[in-house]
């Protein structure tokens, strides 16, 4: 049976995790009032301010860590990096749909390990980033680095378990592992 294959279950756990460490983080830190389907309630907040407490926020909370990393709250309403920010929420849901789909038809037919868990990151990322847009209106982001006037990404788990399951299918791509196998 499918299920019974190791590679299998720790891909299966790891999509869990993944979902389930992001889906965590986000309940504890974002106001219970944001939560309204289909609607952005939170979203169009834009005040800047350092809370009491680091729980109930809804959007535009700064906490300066260091000199070059703060923990935030930003809404981002368009896909990755803000691209696609204009689109309607209902069309970056099927943008997104599609794209879980097509990753989880693509961990179906793989037949390495390390394909399985780099592709069950991903899921587990996309899947939880997906929700917030259905429960928010937009994603949640937290972490946002910078130096001087220069401003990177900012982000949230999800966003993390996604590229380290990126950087898994490229290791994959580049050889990594196939040795192994071709010797076995």
């Amino acid at each position: 049976m499918l299920l019974r294959s190791p590679a299998i279950l720790v891909s299966l756990m790891a999509a869990i995790l993944a979902f389930g460490i992001d889906r965590a983080h986000k309940a504890y830190q974002v106001s219970s009032d944001c939560v309204a389907i289909g609607a952005s309630t939170c979203v169009e907040i834009l005040t800047h301010f350092v809370p009491l407490s680091m729980t109930g926020w809804r959007g535009g909370e700064v906490v300066q860590v260091t000199s070059f990393f703060d923990y935030v709250l930003v809404w981002n309403t368009g896909i990755s990096y803000g691209m696609l920010d204009g689109m309607p929420p209902w069309a970056l849901g099927v943008i997104m749909l599609v794209a879980i789909v097509a990753l989880a038809v693509w961990w179906l037919r793989a037949d390495s390990a390390l394909i399985r868990l780099g592709l069950a990151l991903c899921i587990g990322g996309a899947l939880s980033n997906a929700i917030d847009r259905l429960i928010y209106g937009a994603v949640a982001d937290f972490f946002h680095f910078h130096w001087g006037t220069w401003s990177f990404y900012i982000f949230n788990l999800a966003d993390v378990f996604i590229t380290f399951g990126v950087i898994l299918l490229i290791l994959d791509l580049l050889g990594v592992g196939r040795a192994a196998k071709a010797a076995a």
